[in-house]
């Protein structure tokens, strides 16, 4: 069975890209639980956190620190939530980190929050511009 998050990062599937270097991509969740949620995932395939290269772990989660805050800018956000499953929970397998954007009294309680839908592609399109300008910003 093909991995859809290594489809998405050889683009052999769409998603909503905001950024891309050697060592991740970074793309809108399908299933947002707000508008800007991002999922962060290593280029090469490891299915889990422990499956991630060490010399791997410090550049991912740098290019997470960067994402976090172009997501809390970008959406006018007041902070984020920084989450990672490992296989419990885990949808993909494929290790990915969401990066939400939260505000105050926005509803989420807990672990067992409501998902979404974009309400079309031009709005999935636009949140993602969003994000990648703030990623462009200082």
């Amino acid at each position: 069975m093909e991995c859809v998050f290594c489809a998405i990062a050889t683009g052999e599937a769409d998603g909503h890209r905001v950024f891309e270097d050697e060592a991740v991509v970074a793309f809108l969740d399908a299933r947002p639980l707000f508008p800007g949620h991002v999922l962060v995932v290593p280029r090469r395939h490891a299915e889990t956190l422990t499956d991630l290269p060490p010399e791997q772990v410090g550049p991912f989660f740098l290019r997470v620190q960067r994402i976090a805050g172009a997501v809390e800018r970008g959406m006018g956000a007041a902070g984020s939530f920084v989450a990672a499953n490992n296989r419990v929970s885990q949808s993909v397998p494929h290790f990915h980190v969401h990066v939400v954007p939260r505000n105050r009294k926005d509803g989420l309680r807990g672990f067992f929050w409501p998902r979404g839908r974009y309400a079309s592609e031009e709005e999935a399109a636009a949140v993602a511009a969003r994000v990648r300008a703030a990623l462009e910003g200082p």
